[in-house]
């Protein structure tokens, strides 16, 4: 295997730490938010995002729903930033999600929200940045410095911080003890490469990711990544929509990477894995009931809305060793920057 050492890679091992470093540091910022948002009772919640940071969206999307009946939507940052609509938002929550803070569409979004009466919240690695200041509350996810172009251990400390928002505006004591004790779990999951993945898909130009409910918000990180550091097309679907079209592509040996929490979706997702591993397809799933799809390795946390946060981390650790193993360098995918500014 490649012995080649990255920035992407040591960020995925400074991933425990970071999170240990939010829960310390964070927790009294994230308490108070979550006091903000008992004392206004939000009808429904928006959120503001683009890359990565949409993604850790839609994974606070579902755990919102699940746990607090609360219905959350994504709001496109251009309806602020370049058609200049008001929007209908008194007396609802506003969460903008950006590792830097730096976007002047996310920034006109979140201005705008609160302008038009929503309880404004910035998830964000930069508590002084253009969003913070913009926003009423401000989240600091604590990662430290990320200099690898490939988010890993932001997107990682973000869904930590987003799941403990959830779980401290719920008072749900369960989630608070599964949370505490994450950091190890994380560890174990940093050390999965997942080698019989890396074998299947370190020659394929194409493939697809598969998720349902919150574990979908995971699926859709890795279709990004593979894209980012491996220059590899990668389609993230629910396994609830992969048969409805989508399969029609899958042939003889298609890659195919499904992500399994230990939750109430894992046996549908796992059925769907299989139907698809039958039709000939290489299909991957992190759950012990695949029949007909191979079973991989993986962490469960004790809680089921954390484990999608230990499967990104084992993803993080193989697709690194992807990259590399295609000649490229993790680090520095071409046509990309770190921070990227959209109006």
């Amino acid at each position: 295997m490649p012995t080649m050492s990255s920035l992407m890679r040591r960020e995925i091992n400074e991933i425990p730490e970071a999170v240990e470093r939010l829960l310390s540091a964070g927790r009294d910022d994230i308490a108070r938010a979550a006091q903000a948002l008992r004392d206004r009772d939000p009808s429904f919640a928006v959120t503001v995002a683009r890359g990565s940071s949409d993604h850790i969206c839609t994974y606070l999307k579902y755990i919102s729903e699940l746990t607090l009946g609360l219905p959350v939507a994504s709001i496109g940052p251009s309806v602020a930033s370049i058609y200049g609509a008001p929007l209908k938002l008194a007396g609802s929550a506003c969460l903008s999600v950006s590792q830097s803070g730096q976007s002047p569409d996310i920034v006109a979004m979140a201005r705008a929200a609160r302008r038009d009466g929503a309880l404004t919240l910035a998830l964000t690695n930069d508590p002084t940045s253009p969003l913070a200041e913009t926003s009423e509350h401000v989240l600091n996810i604590h990662a430290g410095p990320e200099r690898s172009v490939a988010a890993t251990k932001t997107f990682v400390t973000s869904a930590v911080a987003a799941l403990l928002l959830i779980a401290e505006w719920k008072g749900d004591t369960d989630l608070l003890a599964a949370i505490h004790v994450l950091p190890k779990a994380l560890e174990r999951a940093a050390e999965l490469s997942l080698p019989e993945v890396q074998a299947a898909i370190t020659s394929s130009q194409s493939l697809y990711t598969l998720g349902r409910g919150p574990s979908w918000a995971i699926s859709n990180e890795a279709a990004l990544k593979f894209k980012e550091t491996c220059q590899i097309h990668a389609e993230s679907f629910s396994s609830a929509e992969v048969l409805h079209g989508p399969v029609s592509i899958v042939g003889s040996g298609f890659p195919v990477l499904g992500f399994a929490s230990g939750d109430a979706a894992e046996t549908s997702l796992v059925q769907i894995a299989d139907q698809i591993a039958a039709k000939g397809a290489n299909v991957f799933v992190t759950s012990d009931q695949a029949q007909q799809a191979t079973r991989i390795e993986h962490v469960r946390t004790g809680h089921w809305l954390a484990d999608p946060i230990a499967l990104i981390v084992s993803f993080y650790s193989m697709v690194e060793q992807v990259a590399i193993g295609r000649g490229i360098d993790p680090d520095q995918p071409r046509h990309l920057k770190k921070v990227t500014e959209t109006v």
